[in-house]
């Protein structure tokens, strides 16, 4: 049974019209990803089912009893009390819990005094069993379990909701949501001001979510974690797909593939009547014949212009109808130019054509730190053990927000001085720097003027190159400050790749572009010959193109992983499983019993620390020598080789340590 459906909405702002004819259902406990490019109107069609927003025409159903909460971008308009800490406005959640507790207080208050009823204490049972499977003895913990889930710290609780900033108003809002518990849950953007331990834990709590949940995300590595449908929303309407983000990339393509050759089937057909009709329409025999085929084939054309392939099997007067298609006939040169004229109606997006290329090699060094501190005076934020990095290597930098990594960079760009060590960059290195917030793009110049500060080329050919980022005819004249995040951000892409730089620090890369566009970032990035290091929340993008990671963990500790975002889960894992087995080993005594052989143990540690050195350092030239040759196949086994010698290394580490303090 389905928990919404919608039928033909259609939204026009005056003579613009956002979309039309769309349609669908959302059954219990379905968790569908909406995806499409930015414009498309993905927002506006939630608004709608959100009921927040009334459709130009259509309908939209939503269960008799069901309940449906919506999670917005402008978070604030949200909140009737500006004035509630971020507490109370969870509580107001559970208003009922805490009036039905008085309740049972009054009656635990009459009880006591000695003098009741029966009858009260038969109803005071009835109540606290009801009020005990509702909740009410626990949702104080369920509140304090959120909010630490969505990175509220316990001294932020108590933040009025006025002097929250957007981000904390809007996970505010999420977690009263899901506090909240609604049939269905439609959420924009949810991963916005989400750090990824937050988001880890959102995933979570939206795999065992009971009810249905539709959701609007840039955050591919997200969807695949959570959806199990997908709508692609284009300008020929919404189609459905079975599965997460990554089968339906690989349904969609099935899909295109057979809508072009479905096209160019009947496009072939076309011309084959079309020649058939010229060469039988002067013939007295075969007249009547040709011209009747000559109407059809009139018709047909023009039912493929307005609806695609899909038209030819439509009954042909209501499509007329319902189009406003006219029954004018046309000359049979004009009939031919329609012919070859059809645009294929396969609905695939605009998408950015992005190529990095980098103008010179760098050397095999690329970068080196020694006793590297990073932050500002009187503040350290984090120490970069001695380290390496190498040409083609690519190297995802991540962790919780506010830890110091975009410093990181500015540090190697020499923004900010070094608070201690030193770095260097190696021969023939060339640096180029992507700002998450777009801070180097001039707000008063246009699109145009932009590009042109950067290389001065020939007018016409900086209107070809940016109409590769998908900015064409007037949006070229459009001024930088009334660009939207994600033409920001194609922007600075297009000014990146002019640079042709063979040492990329990109900045939360993927932030503000659509789905097509981090595809393309991703495939270009992929092909790039130069190294790469970047801050990101894409776990996605991390998994497909990492070969390292550098992991600032919350303690201001600075970790480097050889391999990509799966690989380091499984190593976060093994860190883990760990810490466990030696807090177990320790309360079973374990330390005490070593205790005699302590010494003795800690010498043949040490011994095994020496020679897994050895290894690593070896397995390190190795892995080196076989990424600047592009042995690809060598680098999977050798990385693989140094993460297990690795994980071995500092078992014997902390074995090592438990023995020195026993001895």
């Amino acid at each position: 049974m389905s928990l919404l459906t919608f039928a033909n909405i259609a939204q026009s702002f005056g003579a613009n019209d956002i979309f039309g004819g769309l349609g669908g259902s959302i059954a219990h406990g379905t968790k569908v990803g909406l995806v499409g490019p930015n414009g498309i109107g993905k927002t506006t069609l939630l608004r709608i089912l959100a009921g927040r927003e009334r459709p130009s025409s259509g309908h939209v159903h939503l269960a008799k009893g069901a309940t449906l909460g919506y999670l917005r971008q402008e978070a604030m308009l949200a909140f009737v009390d500006q004035a509630n800490t971020v507490y109370d406005e969870m509580r107001t959640v559970f208003a009922g819990l805490e009036k039905q507790g008085a309740q049972l207080r009054q009656m635990e208050q009459a009880m006591s005094a000695g003098d009741f009823a029966e009858t009260l204490l038969d109803e005071y049972g009835r109540l606290q069993e009801a009020f005990e499977v509702a909740g009410g003895y626990d949702y104080d913990l369920r509140i304090q379990q959120t909010l630490t889930g969505l990175g509220f710290g316990a001294e932020q609780w108590q933040m009025p909701l006025a002097h929250c900033s957007g981000g904390q108003k809007t996970r505010a809002l999420l977690a009263r949501l899901l506090l909240e518990r609604p049939d269905l849950l439609i959420l924009d953007e949810p991963t916005n001001h989400l750090d990824v331990a937050a988001i880890e834990w959102l995933e979570g709590q939206l795999r065992t979510w009971s009810g249905a949940v539709l959701i609007v995300s840039h955050d591919r590595y997200f969807l695949d974690k959570v959806v199990d449908t997908i709508w692609e929303m284009s300008r020929n309407g919404l189609e459905s797909y079975r599965g997460n983000y990554t089968a339906y990339l690989g349904q969609r393509e099935v899909r295109w593939a057979l809508r072009d050759e479905e096209f160019r089937t009947v496009q072939e057909n076309f011309l084959r009547e079309l020649d058939y009709i010229k060469r039988n329409i002067v013939r007295a025999s075969s007249t009547d014949k040709a011209r009747g085929r000559y109407r059809r084939l009139v018709r047909q054309v023009k039912a493929v212009e307005v609806g695609g392939t899909a038209a030819l099997n439509q009954d042909w007067s209501q499509f007329m109808d319902a189009q406003g298609i006219s029954g004018e006939q046309w000359n049979m040169t004009e009939l031919e130019g329609r012919v070859k004229a059809l645009q294929n109606p396969n609905p695939r997006h605009q998408q950015v054509h992005m190529r990095l290329l980098a103008a010179q090699r760098s050397g095999r060094l690329v970068l080196r730190t020694s006793q590297l501190q990073v932050g500002y005076p009187g503040n350290v934020l984090f120490r970069i053990p001695d380290l390496e990095l190498h040409r083609l290597e690519r190297v995802a930098f991540v962790g919780p927000n506010g830890t110091g990594k975009t410093t990181l960079l500015r540090t190697l760009l020499g923004e900010i001085a070094p608070l201690n060590g030193r770095f260097q960059l190696g021969t023939g290195v060339q640096v180029s720097y992507f700002s998450q917030a777009h801070e180097q793009l001039n707000l008063e110049r246009t699109v145009l003027d932009e590009l042109l500060s950067y290389r001065n080329l020939p007018v016409s050919e900086a209107r070809n190159y940016l109409a590769r980022y998908l900015f064409r005819g007037e949006d070229v004249f459009k001024q930088v400050s009334m660009l939207s995040g994600g033409e920001r951000g194609r922007l600075a892409l297009a000014i990146l790749a002019l640079d042709q730089a063979n040492f990329l620090l990109l900045d939360e890369p993927t932030n503000h572009l659509d789905l097509p566009a981090q595809e393309v970032l991703q495939e270009a990035l992929h092909r790039f010959t130069g190294t790469v290091l970047l801050v990101t929340h894409d776990r996605y993008l991390v998994d497909r193109l990492a070969t390292q990671i550098w992991w600032l963990d919350g303690n201001g500790r600075f970790h480097v992983h050889h391999g990509n975002y799966q690989s380091f889960l499984a190593w976060q894992a093994w860190q883990q499983e760990q810490i466990v087995k030696n807090k177990a080993e320790a309360r079973n005594g374990e330390g005490r019993r070593a205790k005699v052989t302590a010494v003795t143990t800690v010498t043949h540690t040490e011994q095994q620390i020496t020679v897994l050195e050895t290894e690593l350092h070896e397995l390190s030239t190795a892995l080196e020598t076989a990424t600047q040759n592009q042995q690809w196949e060598e680098v999977k086994a050798l990385s693989q080789a140094y993460n297990t010698a690795q994980m071995q290394l500092e078992k014997l580490m902390q074995q090592w340590e438990t023995l020195a303090l026993a001895a």
